[in-house]
């Protein structure tokens, strides 16, 4: 008798070789199991505004990878980040919680009285408070220490404020220790190597990878290569804005050759890749620095950017006018990796239709650029805003904004936020005042 038809007439035998056929393939290393893993790509934009980009209707700003990334995504074009100020900002996005929660509410420690700000910066009262900065991020779970419990590799490049890459999670990483990035800052301006040999190490030693990319674009200085700010010289109103759309294609020039190397190696398909900018910008016209209304302050040229999420074969590419927050990033990834997302994560996951339909209300908070207390997020506070369907209301904090006044908006109708409706509609004032108190309250 043949062995086939032995087992065809021994059923029972059969199927208990299946069962331990299938516990075997359940076994498989870890470096065979992680091929199945999707990669993590994390792009993160360093200053830019939420329209200047070609899919969002720039007329004139050009970004062609991105509005590829963009039509291959599910694309939100009302993201937001919850504070309009990098350093607090970058630390909601790797632990998915607001700044109050974490504690990295400003850029610096506060301030001593009658040092400069550069001799501060040298001083050991600078040192000292950014390890308290750098302990409280320790203190909470981030994306690549979870990630890591799955078998992940993790690199840090660019924008990075809180030490050494590895106080973050990271398995590798640019930055060692300086203010906002040090070596990190190389990358997109200089060189994409270090990303291209990372992804390269993982490639080959079948580990799953998360890439936090973060470059100083188009964040000052200024500087675009004269080929591309020749493109802009004759549009734009003034040479500063020339530069400043300069530098947004040149960031899209590098979100292009790190797109392209994932297609080189076969990566993209099993790569997930998300979109996010840190904080908002608007150029002023005559000066080499931002106009008011966009970075550190709580209307949406600060807060306001588009979010793309792409895992090809996962995710439908669309447009969605639904609110989605930079906090919401952890808790997707960690969903599509099949992990709940950790407490204390108030984020949602995006690609679950039925909880962006079930959510009305996004909240965010601004602090001071240097903090008034470390241990304190209340006393660094500066506004707090939400929005409600089409209203934002944005409330400023009596302790460090004492002339400020409530501030309310048709955000839909009025993007801009031209026409502050507080005073003729004080019921959704006191209506979101009450949602706002009853998420955080804010008082010191």
């Amino acid at each position: 008798m043949r062995r086939g038809d032995f087992l065809v007439m021994n059923p029972r035998l059969l199927l208990l070789l299946t069962l331990a056929l299938l516990t075997a393939l359940a076994r498989v290393s870890p470096s065979v199991a992680a091929e199945r893993r999707p990669n993590v790509v994390l792009i993160i934009s360093d200053d830019q505004g939420w329209q200047d980009y070609s899919f969002m209707g720039h007329p004139a700003v050009r970004t062609p990878h991105l509005d590829r990334l963009a039509a291959q995504s599910l694309t939100f074009t009302r993201g937001y980040v919850p504070s309009s100020l990098c350093c607090p900002s970058l630390a909601s996005i790797i632990t998915g919680r607001y700044p109050h929660q974490h504690r990295v509410t400003s850029n610096d420690p506060p301030l001593v009285p009658g040092l400069r700000a550069a001799d501060f910066q040298r001083s050991a009262a600078f040192r000292e408070g950014r390890e308290v900065m750098n302990r409280h991020l320790e203190a909470v779970p981030t994306l690549p220490r979870l990630l890591a419990r799955r078998g992940y590799l993790s690199l840090q490049t660019g924008k990075w404020w809180q030490g050494d890459f590895r106080r973050g999670g990271f398995t590798d990483g640019m930055t060692t220790g300086a203010r906002h990035g040090d070596e990190g800052l190389k990358i997109g301006r200089e060189t994409m190597q270090p990303v291209r040999d990372f992804i390269d190490k993982a490639t080959e030693a079948q580990k799953p990878f998360f890439v936090w990319y973060a470059p100083m674009l188009p964040h000052t200085p200024h500087n675009p290569p004269e080929r591309l700010l020749a493109q802009y010289r004759d549009k734009a109103p003034s040479l500063q804005v020339a530069k400043y759309w300069a530098m947004c294609e040149w960031f899209d020039e590098s979100c292009g050759q790190l797109l392209n190397h994932l297609d080189r190696k076969g990566l993209a398909d099993n790569t997930i890749v998300v979109y996010v900018t840190d904080n908002g910008w608007i150029q002023d016209p005559e000066a080499d620095r931002y106009a008011p209304r966009s970075k550190q302050s709580p209307y949406d040229g600060g807060i306001r950017t588009p979010l793309m999420i792409r895992w090809p074969g996962k995710v439908k590419p669309q447009r969605s006018e639904e609110p989605a927050l930079s906090i919401d990033i952890a808790p997707t990834l960690l969903s599509a990796l099949g992990d709940k997302p950790e407490t204390g994560m108030q984020g949602i996951d995006l690609l679950d239709e039925r909880a962006r339909s079930r959510r009305k209300t996004v909240f965010g908070e601004c602090f001071t650029h240097n903090a008034v207390d470390l241990q304190n997020p209340a006393a660094n506070l500066r506004w707090r805003w939400v929005i409600d369907g089409d209203w934002k209301l944005i409330l400023p904090a009596p302790q460090n904004e004492p002339d400020g006044k409530p501030e309310l908006y048709r955000i839909r109708q009025d993007p801009n936020e031209e026409k502050d409706l507080a005073a003729a509609e004080p019921e959704a004032v006191r209506r979101l005042t009450k949602r706002l108190n009853d998420w955080w309250p804010g008082r010191p």
